[in-house]
Order: structure tokens, then C-alpha cells, then sequence
């Protein structure tokens, strides 16, 4: 993968998931309080656009405990990728839905540890939705 971002920032530390929920909530909360509407961050590699966060968290609480953990440590990694990438994603139609673009991330953690994130494209209307982040 020497395709991957690498990140400035670390893994969100915790044991339990209420413990990194807490930490994660609070990165989020800032990004929030500077939008007006929906959240949102700018990316770099899609020339400064829009990318929505609201479809991570409804994604996020469908998953197992132990898959909630694993993913929402990568938070602040995933939003720093997002925001300052510029490497190019791997891109392929939704086979769920031939209206929609999924563009995969690779990026690295501050201390190597590999992740992906997925962002989610509509084909009409351009809008940029974060999925998921998930460690390789």
C-alpha cells in the first residue's frame, strides 16, 4: 500500500467504547460548532468540497461492540485524511446502487498502524458522504 496518507495524528486512546465514544464526540463537536447545518469537512483531494459525516455515526451504531471500538479509535486519523489527502483513492461503482461512487482512502497512523477510509459519492448530485473507517 504505498499508495497510503500518512496521518499526523494517533489512534484515539481508551479502552471501552464509551471511553473513545467520549473522546471521539468531543473531536466531533468542534468540527460541528463551525458548521451551520449538517457537519461537514473540506477535503483536499476532491478540491476543497464538502464531506458529510452524519451517515458515519448511523453506519457506526449498527456494528458490534468490539467492531464500534476498533473503528471509532481511527476517528481523528480518518477526519485528518479526509482533510489534508491529496493521494488518489481506489474508485468503484456501488454494486448496490449503480447511482453511487465508493472512493477508498489508505492512510497510516502516526505510529504505521494501516487503515481505509470509504467515502461515498452521488453520481447525480455530487454530494460526499463519510461511510466508514476500518483498521487493515
Amino acid at each position: 500500500m504505498n499508495n497510503a496518507y500518512q496521518s499526523k495524528r494517533t489512534r484515539i486512546s481508551g479502552t471501552s467504547f464509551k471511553e473513545i465514544e467520549k473522546n471521539a464526540l468531543t473531536i466531533f463537536k468542534t468540527i460541528k460548532r463551525k458548521t451551520k447545518r449538517t457537519s461537514y469537512v473540506r477535503s483536499k483531494y476532491f478540491r476543497k468540497e464538502k464531506v458529510f459525516l452524519s451517515i458515519f455515526w448511523g453506519h457506526l451504531y449498527e456494528k458490534s461492540e468490539k467492531d464500534k471500538t476498533r473503528r471509532l479509535k481511527l476517528f481523528d486519523c480518518a477526519l485528518d485524511l479526509i482533510q489534508n489527502s491529496t493521494r488518489n483513492p481506489t474508485t468503484r461503482e456501488n454494486f448496490q446502487k449503480k447511482d453511487e461512487l465508493l472512493h477508498r482512502f489508505h492512510g497510516e497512523t502516526k505510529h504505521n498502524e494501516k487503515f481505509t477510509v470509504q467515502i461515498k459519492e452521488n453520481k447525480r448530485t455530487k454530494r460526499k458522504d463519510f461511510v466508514s473507517v476500518y483498521p487493515n
